[in-house]
C-alpha cells in the first residue's frame, strides 16, 4: 500500500496572523503581543513569533480576533499630513481622516510623504496590498509636479534616461510637460517603481525644484473628482483590477 506523504501546515509568527486577519498592521501586532494583550488559547503569549498553525483560537484584549471583512478604500491626502498610525513628534496623520467612520484597521498601500498629496490606498486585505506595492508588479503611479523653472524636451528625454543619486538609479517610466507658467511649470510623471522620495530627488539632479506633488492615479485607477481630505470605498472592479495585476 503506497504511503500518502505528510501534507505540512504552514506555520506564521502570531504578528503576522494579526496583520494577515486584517487586524492590524504587523508592528501593531508585535507591540499588542509585547504588552500582554494577546491570548493563544487561553494564554497569554508574549512572543510576536509565536507560530501559530491556524486552529487557534486567537483574542486580543478579551475579543476574539477572527478575520476582518476586507475593506478597500482611496483617500485624497493633503499636503502636510503623514502616512502612519501614530507619529512620534505628534504630527497629524492620515488617520485623523478616517475619525468616526467606523472602519477596521486599516494600512496605507505604499506610502506619500509629508509634503505629497492626492491618491492613497488603504485597505485590512494585506495580500492585495503587497501585489500593488511589490515592485516586482510594476503597478504604474502616475503624479502631476509643480517645479520651479521651464523643463524643456532635453529635461523629458534626461528623466526618461534617468540619474544615479546617491548611489541609486532614478528614472521616470513615462514624462510629459502638461502646462507652464511664468516661473514654475507642471508635468505629468510615471513611475513603473518608486524609490525614497524618487521624483523630488530625479528632479533635484537635472536642476528643479519640486513645488508641489500630487498623485493622480495608480494603475487604471484615478483620483478623479474625489475631494481634498475625502475618501470613498472601491468598486469590487477597481479591487478586482488591481488584484489582477
Amino acid at each position: 500500500m503506497p504511503i500518502r506523504p505528510v501534507r505540512s501546515v504552514p506555520v506564521f509568527g502570531l504578528a503576522r496572523v494579526l496583520s494577515k486577519r486584517g487586524i492590524c498592521s504587523r508592528s501593531q501586532g508585535e507591540r499588542l503581543a509585547r504588552e500582554g494583550r494577546v491570548r493563544v488559547d487561553g494564554r497569554v503569549i508574549r512572543d510576536p513569533e509565536f507560530p501559530i498553525a491556524g486552529h487557534e483560537r486567537i483574542e486580543v484584549d478579551g475579543e476574539g480576533a477572527q478575520s476582518a471583512a476586507s475593506v478597500y478604500i482611496v483617500v485624497n491626502k493633503p499636503r502636510g499630513l503623514v502616512v502612519t498610525a501614530s507619529d512620534e513628534r505628534g504630527r497629524d496623520t492620515v488617520y485623523s481622516l478616517l475619525d468616526g467612520a467606523g472602519l477596521p484597521w486599516l494600512g496605507a498601500v505604499g506610502r506619500l510623504d509629508k509634503a505629497s498629496e492626492g491618491l492613497l490606498l488603504m485597505s485590512n486585505d494585506t495580500v492585495w496590498a503587497a501585489g500593488i506595492t511589490d515592485p516586482a508588479t510594476h503597478v504604474p503611479k502616475t503624479y502631476h509636479v509643480q517645479v520651479s523653472g521651464q523643463p524643456d524636451d532635453v529635461t523629458v528625454a534626461a528623466m526618461l534616461e534617468g540619474v544615479v543619486d546617491e548611489g541609486e538609479a532614478l528614472r521616470a517610466g513615462a514624462a510629459s510637460v502638461l502646462r507652464r507658467g511664468e516661473k514654475t511649470a507642471w508635468l505629468e510623471v510615471t513611475l513603473d517603481e518608486g524609490r525614497n522620495r524618487h521624483i523630488r530627488r530625479l528632479m533635484l539632479v537635472l536642476g528643479f525644484e519640486v513645488q508641489r506633488l500630487v498623485r493622480v492615479a495608480i494603475g487604471d485607477l484615478l483620483l478623479g473628482e474625489l475631494a481634498k481630505g475625502q475618501w470613498r470605498h472601491l468598486t469590487a472592479d477597481e479591487v478586482a483590477a488591481l488584484r489582477r495585476r
